[in-house]
């Protein structure tokens, strides 16, 4: 076995450092429709996770004593969460290999390894997400979901007593309980994003420099066989108990307590040696890949055929007989050589500016005299424009908010409201609204 002398002298650029390592590098980052390698997702470590057959766990189920393996305990986990749909379920009960296999990409998943940008199927259209296949993992043709659906799963993966309170948050918390033998004392789902959570400030306390939590789901020059084993003695750790015998332990671990088993560096050939995707994997990834190169290709043909459509929907409702329009517009006339757009936007003649700014001086645009006070300007504004003319039927509500503001700032100016004198009838021919403007206008002479 190596000396710890041995351990610090290796080369700190192989593994990405504490604090260097962030959550921006630690999902996978490929394009749409480019597969998952075994590589990638460490194929390897995740089937030493998975087909250790060491049943010491203790079962979450209520009123049972028995031990399950890890496999079980996580399986279980996904089935029982309140997210997880009864088609899924039926799937997993049917297929014990698609569970096992919606397994591993969850733990990926519950790392941070996969990130919520992924997708697992073919046929998915959102631009928020790409697809992937993952050939090692989808042995049972069976849907595998995408990365948001997972989250979610794994966020509801509770234990009964969690879901009517918090669950730990904090390796302390969780060690307080099992020490107290409150066992389970969290779901191992909880567990994985909480040492994930604190994986730098873990570092120290269960790894020797410059290892943590999280590198042991990267593609580095360390064992697969021996950091599944790493992972497995810290998930017996925090659920069973520091106290208690690791069955995980080594000589390395048991020497130096607290510390994972010894963790074993690889040479560049023996390196070349794990995670190898078979020709069968290589050839299915890109008849996937197709698949979806097919896929969004029809999905683009069906998108810019709705859009023509709708282009000329929208240009055959501008065509409008003049006899039918309320005003008489000009024809539009395309430009030589430049399409006309399928519509235009019409925008209204801009409004008179607010007699209640303070800082502007307009001045009367036939003459260049001096400029006039604000309170020539509102007058002149108020009896020589009509705010009302087109919105005699519809009464506009912001047109009249306008009108009424400005005869609040009249008002104010003159010292008392306007009183329309008896003697000076409106004209007959003038609508409601014109009158009460009217009597308005008569009342500041």
């Amino acid at each position: 076995m190596a000396s710890t002398t041995e351990l610090s002298g290796w080369p700190h650029e192989s593994v990405p450092l504490v604090g260097y390592l962030s959550r921006k590098a630690l999902p996978i980052k490929r394009n749409d429709a480019e597969p998952l390698t075994r590589e990638d997702v460490q194929f390897d470590l995740l089937d030493y996770i998975f087909s250790d057959a060491n049943a010491v766990f203790t079962s979450p189920a209520p009123g049972t004593s028995s031990r399950v393996t890890f496999r079980d305990l996580y399986v279980n986990a996904l089935y029982h969460s309140s997210k997880c749909s009864k088609v899924l379920k039926d799937k997993m009960v049917e297929t014990p290999a698609f569970a096992v296999e919606l397994a591993k990409i969850s733990l990926l998943t519950n790392v941070g390894r996969i990130n919520t940008t992924m997708a697992f199927f073919p046929e998915m259209k959102t631009a928020l997400r790409t697809y992937h296949p993952v050939p090692s993992l989808q042995k049972t043709d069976g849907n595998a979901q995408d990365a948001p659906r997972i989250k979610n799963c794994l966020k509801a993966a509770l234990l009964p007593s969690e879901l009517r309170s918090m669950p730990p948050s904090t390796p302390e918390e969780i060690l307080e309980k099992s020490r107290a033998r409150q066992l389970p004392p969290t779901s191992v789902v909880n567990l994985i994003f909480v040492l994930a959570n604190h994986a730098a400030p873990l570092a120290a306390t269960h790894f020797d420099p410059p290892s943590n939590f999280l590198d042991l789901f990267l593609p580095v020059n360390i064992s697969s066989a021996d950091r599944a084993r790493a992972f497995l003695w810290l998930v017996y750790h925090y659920l069973e108990g520091p106290d208690q015998p690791n069955p995980y332990d080594d000589d390395y671990s048991r020497e130096n307590t607290g510390k994972v088993p010894w963790l074993r560096r690889l040479t560049d050939a023996e390196i070349a040696e794990e995670n190898v995707d078979t020709a069968e994997e290589i050839e299915w990834g890109r008849t996937m890949s197709a698949q979806r190169n097919i896929f969004l290709q029809r999905l683009v043909n069906s998108l810019e055929n709705e859009k023509k459509a709708k282009n000329a929907l929208a240009s055959s409702s501008q065509r409008v007989p003049e006899s039918s329009s309320c005003r008489s517009r000009p024809s539009r006339q395309p430009h030589d050589g430049v399409r006309e757009k399928p519509y235009i936007h019409y925008l209204p003649p801009p409004r008179p500016a607010p007699a209640s700014q303070p800082t502007e001086k307009p001045t009367d645009s036939n003459s260049h005299g001096p400029q006039r006070t604000m309170l020539q300007h509102a007058w002149h504004v108020v009896t020589s424009t009509d705010p009302l003319a087109d919105s005699d039927e519809e009464l506009d509500e912001h047109v009249r908010n306008d009108y009424n503001q400005r005869i609040a700032v009249i008002s104010r100016l003159r010292g008392r409201a306007p009183t329309p004198p008896p003697d000076i009838p409106p004209p007959n021919n003038l609508s409601d609204t014109r009158q009460h403007r009217w009597r308005t206008v008569q009342s500041w002479r």
